[in-house]
């Protein structure tokens, strides 16, 4: 490149202004200057050259970084010039101009004000010679280093000085310096000068003589420093503990009534906080010292009064603590009692407001003075309040004097405050106000005329200290110096007003023993901490002080070893240059570039960067143009004043305190033409935060270029940093609002590049540039932010940095948004530690915290808060602000025995030193004779006892604990109907530890229904011996149990039972039968012996019986069977089995979940303990789900059965068939009846037998004999009548008439035959007729029948009472009278006996045949003969079908009785 296209003449880019300064003042003229060559700047005073040798010490010249000054030191009225500064380089010179105007104070000079170098040289009387010709070499040797002393002690600093040539006369200036002030020689200094040694001795070492102290020594040819820091100990006390003494005690104020001293507070308060202060004062000339004060004050200022006018004064202050009183502190310069006017009128130059000069006019005379102005309080105190004003704006007024006057606030009633003596100054201090109570205060002028108009009242004023003593400082940062010295810097006290300075204090880690650094404050927030240890590490403090006191200490320091540093100190460097430069808008005369910060920054943070442009024509780049002239903060800057359509190329420049870099190489080449783009620009300056091996947080800034619309969302990209631009991807797939994303599941070890695009409704932007590679790893060493809630419950987010550097700094972010000054927050660093505090959580605080370390390889962490986190955060604050002692159960109330009332709760935990106060009705109640006390660390329960409540023992129970910081309490309330039940139950408490005193029920009288359904009543009883007995009784009556009282298990049964109709009249005699209502009644128990009686009753009526019963019935529910199908010749049949059935059960049959109407075709009944219900003809329509539900008093039970498909079918078909079965057996042939088994009749009688015949159609009769046909004859007559009765007659019976017959009836439904036994004996003679009667069972009835009709015999089976419908029953036959003469005889008909089905097989109903079993043969029964006189008759087996028995008569001869 050619290098004369680069070069161009000197400009100035800043020129220098002009100044108006007083004397002995300084001043600095600077300017920036450009231009290649780099220009040689010469300034010129009234266009002579300055030579800053010629005039040691009157100017310095600097040039840096393009920025050149002129320092003129101790200005004085012949520095009046105009100066000019002239820059040239091989392309041209260019000059610029400015004044400097001295201004000179009128009146006399302070001759204790230092006068200029020249001038006292000047005016020396030794004739200091200007050798023009001579250059002198001055050298400061043997130098005196850093020194310590203790107050009271003798302190010389010197140096020798080495001056070439060395001739002879000739005397260079010596001046010494403390802390940049010179001082003079007085009692306490005293300076010596030997030639070629120079001397400062310090006679009386006090606090005040500490600082930095400098020796300059000045010739014609320039001067030669040297400084060394002076530390003054405190002397031991005189008491052990005693703080260290005030120092800088200064007049501030002086009038006629007061002078106001200050001083400032020691930097050792002795082990123990300072109680305050004691100011001590002493009459010029006199030694006599008065203390001024009866009690400390604990500001560090105080009006001194009840001085003497016009006398001087100095004065002293002491401190004290605990322990004792410190050494008095160096007195002050004297103070006279008199106004500031009147030592002005009187010519006197004070040395606490430096020179007064007044002037004053010829007084007008008879003017009233008009109101003061301004009226201000300047300063306010519990102990007074200054007031100052100006006086009135009119000129020529006699000597004018005021009037102070004071006001309540809130009242209108103004006091004179002065009344006797106005005053002269304009400025007054009112003693005496009243602490906390609120004034206004005014000013009237007053002169011989009268006394004017008041001023305007001030605002009300409380009175009280106004001034706030300071936060702690911030940060401590130690940093390595020398061998026995280290660097402190920290942060200064936000907000401190009227701050003094600060105190540094150093200890040696773990011994926790502070020690001063400095025992005089310093003002600024760095400071050397000489006369350490090498190789020893401290840790390091400061306070800051103001007049209110001491702050309190920072946080403590890192610990840093004392060594040396590298070359002494931090090594210091220009940053590297910036790269990456792109363009983020571009309009018609201005574009608006984007950089990367530098890989190195130097050796301290980047302060801001310097962008430079040129332009490119025909690709020939023209010389470089500063953008800006002040460096800019942000890596992204708008150049313009550009050319439209013109080709650019650009460099940028960092800087930091070592000095501006070098530039970065030139962009590409960027057009200056205006972007009309719908979609936004690319975002920029990317940053990559909180990088672990999983995730990072990505950090971007918006595009400068919004394109049409807003921007509405950003997306992120991916890609390994070592892939092609193909292998990019989207990291989210919805536009994200914020400027912030966190990026997770990355790839532990592996390297990744990311880029950004915007969006807008137009589209997405063209990518940002790509940040530098990021390796996705957690470094060693990191840490997480957590959240802390602390003992006072204070929220703080807490993170950790091992990492940190003497430069380092936590940067705290909300949502990623540098929180400079938020108020809601307090950030507090120690060491490698930083805490946000939370002043007042809240939902106002919710979003997501972030910390860097600036400094650092990137450690950085975040913590989200969410709404939720703030609740339960809150929560834990208020857990630790208002620690809960927790309880495992809250206060409770139990009965012991005799009543005892036992209130009682148990804590987790509590410790020995644990407390618990015992309130009732907001009164402490404690151990006596009604309340007896428990407490049990141990286990933390707490008791309390009362033997009895009575009717004031009504109100609220409360225990509270306390244990240490944490309390909790718990209440029980005991009014009303609950105070009045826990009284009732201890008093039945009581009663029954006397009822167990003798036998008692241990458990009451109570029933039990068995699964076989008897119902037994129990009791328990207790405490029983030989001679205890025990009765039951019934409604009042006594009961006689059954069986044996056994008191061994100490239990009582009796089952509840029936009386029958023998035992009706005999209450003894019990016999269990099933359970009734007549059961029901109420029941009583009754134990008793010697030692007393018990009772227990059991009512069981009405509901109690009701409820018995459900039970009972629920017991037979449960052991019904499953509802089962039979068919019947009737129809289908439903039915279940219980194992015990009662009469007052109640049953419901439902059909498809309805109760069952029932009809003469649907019916249900009882049979034993079988329940069923008949379906008479079935159709289709009864097809469905079948159920019985039992009623119990509760929900009751169900039995089901579905009649339905293969099931209906089945059952139908068998009922079809048992159907016809029946039809055949009721109208097959039968023989009902009339044929006795055995017939003996004397030959020739006549025999006549009658049988009932039946059967559809009529049947076909047949007589046998000996199993051969009969036909009727004469001698046989065979007869069948009616279709009804068959008879049999043998008209004379003979001996061949002996032999078997039987008749055998048919017709197509069945054969049934009948027979008899004919014996023939031989005759006997006719003794008259003779009959023969059968009775109902067929025997041979011998006599005359009874008068009427016997009743029969019931059958052996009972007939069971059944509900509606009844199953029909049997009729009983009536037996006739029987008639001695034949006649015809009436069918009986059969009385069927019904079985008593089991469960295991289905009953079969009487008089249905079984199918198969062909003709019934006739069941011979054998009859009982019984031989009568008067006549013998034969019945058949059977009754006839009217119930009247069949007689047969018959006549033939008796045989002989015996």
């Amino acid at each position: 490149m050619n290098e004369d296209n680069l070069m161009h003449t000197p400009e100035f880019v800043i020129k220098p202004r002009s100044h108006t300064v007083w004397e002995k003042q300084c001043v600095r003229l600077h300017c920036t200057v450009s231009g290649w060559p780099e220009p040689r700047v010469v300034w010129y005073k009234n266009n002579v050259s300055i030579d800053p040798m010629a005039n040691p010490g009157k100017y310095k010249l600097e040039s840096k970084y393009n920025v050149h000054s002129l320092e003129i030191n101790r200005c004085d009225f012949d520095d009046t010039a105009q100066y000019r500064v002239s820059a040239m380089n091989s392309k041209g010179e260019l000059s610029a101009f400015a004044s400097v105007v001295v201004k000179r104070f009128k009146g006399e000079v302070d001759e204790s004000l230092p006068v200029p170098s020249q001038q006292k040289a000047n005016s020396r009387s030794d004739g200091w010679a200007c050798e023009y010709g001579i250059t002198f070499e001055t050298h400061v040797v043997d130098k005196f280093g850093v020194s310590f002393g203790r107050e009271g002690e003798t302190l010389s600093l010197g140096c020798t000085v080495v001056i070439y040539p060395n001739l002879q006369r000739y005397k260079p200036e010596i001046e010494w310096f403390r802390d940049d002030k010179l001082l003079t020689p007085s009692k306490w200094i005293q300076t010596h000068w030997s030639g070629d040694q120079a001397t400062l001795t310090l006679t009386h070492l006090n606090k005040e003589d500490e600082g930095l102290y400098t020796l300059r020594v000045t010739t014609k040819s320039g001067y030669e420093t040297h400084s060394a820091y002076v530390f003054v100990r405190d002397a031991d006390a005189e008491v052990e503990g005693a703080p260290g003494s005030p120092l800088d005690v200064v007049c501030q104020d002086a009038n006629k009534d007061y002078i106001i001293i200050s001083w400032k507070q020691p930097a050792v308060d002795g082990g123990s906080a300072i109680l305050g202060y004691f100011v001590d004062r002493c009459e010029v000339g006199t030694t006599n010292w008065i203390q001024c004060n009866d009690t400390p004050v604990k500001f560090a200022r105080y009006p001194v009064t009840g001085l003497v006018e016009g006398r001087s004064y100095i004065f002293r202050v002491r401190a004290v603590n605990k322990t004792g009183m410190s050494h008095p502190s160096r007195v002050s310069l004297p103070a006279a009692a008199m106004d500031p006017a009147d030592r002005a009128r009187k010519g006197t130059s004070a040395p606490w407001t430096g020179q007064i000069i007044v002037t004053e006019e010829e007084p007008a005379e008879g003017v009233v003075p008009s109101k003061p102005c301004e009226l201000t309080i300047t300063e306010a105190t519990r102990n007074y309040v200054v007031l100052s004003w100006k006086p009135p704006g009119e000129k020529g007024h006699e000597g004018i004097m005021y009037y102070v006057e004071k006001c309540v606030a809130g009242s209108d009633s103004w006091q004179r405050v002065n009344t006797e003596i106005p005053v002269k100054s304009p400025r007054f201090a009112l003693f005496d106000l009243a602490e906390g109570k609120s004034y206004s205060f005014r000013v009237r002028a007053c002169n011989s005329a009268g006394v004017g108009e008041p001023s305007e009242p001030t605002e009300p004023t409380t009175v009280g200290d106004k001034l706030d003593i300071p936060a702690a400082p911030g940060r401590v940062v130690p940093t390595r110096n020398t061998d026995t010295s280290v660097v402190v810097s920290w942060e200064a006290s936000k907000d401190a007003k009227e701050l003094i300075g600060y105190y540094i204090e150093s200890s040696l880690v773990g011994k926790n023993q502070w020690e001063p650094c400095n025992n005089k404050p310093v003002k600024g927030k760095r400071f050397i901490c000489h006369g350490l240890t090498t190789e020893e590490s401290y840790v390091f403090r400061v306070r800051a002080l103001n007049a209110a006191g001491l702050s309190d200490f920072s946080q403590e320091s890192e610990a840093i070893k004392v060594k040396a540093a590298i070359g002494g100190g931090i090594p210091h460097a220009s940053p590297a240059p910036p790269f990456g430069i792109t363009v983020l808008e571009c309009e018609r005369d201005s574009m608006v570039l984007a950089w990367k910060q530098p890989a190195f920054i130097g050796g301290a943070d980047i302060t801001g960067y310097f962008v430079d442009y040129r332009e490119v024509v025909g690709g020939v780049p023209g010389k470089w143009h500063e953008a800006n002239i002040k460096s800019v903060s942000e890596r992204a800057y708008r150049v313009s004043e550009l050319k439209e359509n013109m080709d650019y190329q650009f460099q940028v420049r960092a800087a930091n305190m070592a000095g501006v870099g070098i530039p970065s190489a030139p962009s590409e080449v960027f057009r200056c033409e205006e972007w009309t783009i719908a979609v936004p620009g690319p975002p920029h300056d990317l940053q990559a935060l909180e990088v672990r091996k999983t995730s990072l947080t990505l950090l971007w800034k918006p595009p400068v270029y919004q394109g049409r619309d807003e921007v509405n969302g950003y997306y992120v990209d991916i890609k390994e940093a070592a892939a092609g631009i193909e292998a990019w991807r989207g990291v989210n797939e919805k536009a994200c609002t914020s400027r912030y994303l966190k990026v997770s599941n990355l790839k532990e070890g592996e390297t990744y590049v990311f880029r950004v695009r915007a969006q807008n409704k137009a589209g997405v932007s063209k990518p940002s540039e790509a940040t530098e590679p990021v390796l996705a790893d957690t470094k060693p060493g990191t840490k997480d932010m957590v959240v802390d809630v602390d003992d006072d419950g204070v929220v703080s987010l807490v993170f950790e940095c091992s990492l940190m550097t003497p430069d380092s700094k936590f940067v705290w972010s909300k949502n990623y948004e540098e929180m400079t000054e938020n108020p809601r927050m307090t950030i507090e660093t120690k060491g490698g530690k930083s805490r946000a505090i939370f002043n007042n959580l809240d939902v106002e605080d919710i979003g997501i915290y972030s910390c860097i370390v600036t400094h650092t390889d990137g450690a950085s962490g975040s913590y989200a808060l969410t709404e939720e986190g703030v609740k339960e955060l809150l929560k834990v604050s208020h857990d630790h602000k208002f620690p809960i002692i927790p309880l495992k159960t809250e206060l409770a109330v139990e009965l012991q025995e005799k009543g005892r009332v036992r209130f009682w709760l148990q804590a987790e935990k509590i410790s020995a030193n644990g407390k618990v106060e015992y309130v009732f009705n907001d009164n402490v109640i404690s151990q006596g004779e009604k309340y007896k006390m428990n407490f049990d660390k141990n286990t933390g329960v707490i008791e309390m006892f009362m033997d009895s409540l009575s009717n004031q023992d009504e109100g609220t129970y409360t225990f509270q604990l306390q244990d240490g910081k944490a309390t909790n309490q718990s209440s029980l309330v005991l009014i009303g109907d609950v105070f009045k039940q826990l009284q009732k139950e201890a008093e039945f408490q009581r009663k029954e530890w006397t009822r167990k005193q003798g036998p008692h029920f241990v458990e009451y009288l109570s029933y039990e229904v068995t699964p076989d359904c008897i119902v037994r009543l129990r009791c328990k009883v207790g405490n029983m011996k030989k001679d205890s007995v025990a009765l039951w009784y019934k409604d009042g009556r006594e009961i006689k149990a059954n069986e044996k009282l056994d008191f061994s298990e100490g239990v009582l049964n009796l089952e509840i039972a029936q009386r029958t109709g023998a035992a009706a009249g005999d209450d003894s005699v019990w016999k269990k039968l099933k359970i009734s209502r007549k059961d029901s009644g109420v029941y009583e128990t009754i134990v008793k012996d010697d030692r007393g009686k018990d009772t227990s009753k059991l009512n069981l009526t009405d509901q109690g019986f009701k409820d018995l019963m459900n039970q009972v019935f629920s017991v037979i529910a449960n052991s019904s069977t499953p509802l089962k199908i039979q068919s019947t010749e009737e129809g289908i049949r439903l039915y279940t089995f219980v194992n015990y059935y009662n009469d007052e059960l109640h049953v419901t049959w439902k059909y498809k979940d309805s109760a069952i109407a029932f009809s003469d075709r649907i019916k249900s009944g009882v049979v034993g303990e079988q329940l069923w219900l008949q379906i008479s003809e079935p159709t289709e329509k009864d097809k469905g789900k079948y159920a019985i539900e039992f009623f119990d008093g509760k929900g009751g039970l169900q039995r089901t059965v579905e009649l339905a498909g293969q099931a209906f079918d089945d059952a139908f078909a068998e009922f079809q068939r048992l159907k016809a079965a029946a039809i055949a057996e009721r109208n097959r042939a039968r023989v009902a009846g009339g044929l006795p088994d055995v017939v003996t009749i004397q030959e020739g009688k006549a025999l006549n037998l009658t049988c009932n015949i039946s059967g559809d159609p009529l049947p076909e009769v047949t007589w046998l004999k000996n199993d051969r046909e009969m036909v009727s004859d004469d001698h046989y007559l065979l007869k069948f009548e009616s279709g009804k009765f068959a008879s049999f007659t043998i008209t004379q019976v003979n001996t061949a008439d002996s032999g078997k017959y039987s008749i055998l009836v048919k017709n197509k439904y069945g054969t049934e035959s009948g027979e008899f036994t004919l014996k023939v004996t031989e005759s006997l003679g006719d003794i008259g007729g003779s009959s023969y009667l059968t009775d109902a069972d067929g025997n041979v009835v011998i006599g005359q029948p009874p008068p009427k009709a016997a009743t029969p015999k019931p059958s052996k089976t009972p007939t069971p009472k059944t509900p509606t419908p009844q199953t029909p029953k049997a009729q009983t036959p009536t037996p006739q009278t029987p008639t001695p003469a034949p006649a015809t005889p009436t069918p009986p008909t059969p009385t069927p006996t019904p079985e008593v089905p089991d469960s295991s097989a289905p009953p079969t109903p009487s008089g249905t045949p079984t199918p198969g079993d062909g003709p019934k043969k006739k069941v011979v029964e054998k009859k009982k003969v019984i031989k009568r006189k008067d006549s013998v008759g034969l019945k058949s087996p059977g009754g006839s079908r009217e119930g009247t028995p069949n007689t047969t008569p018959c006549t033939t001869p008796l045989p002989p009785e015996d």
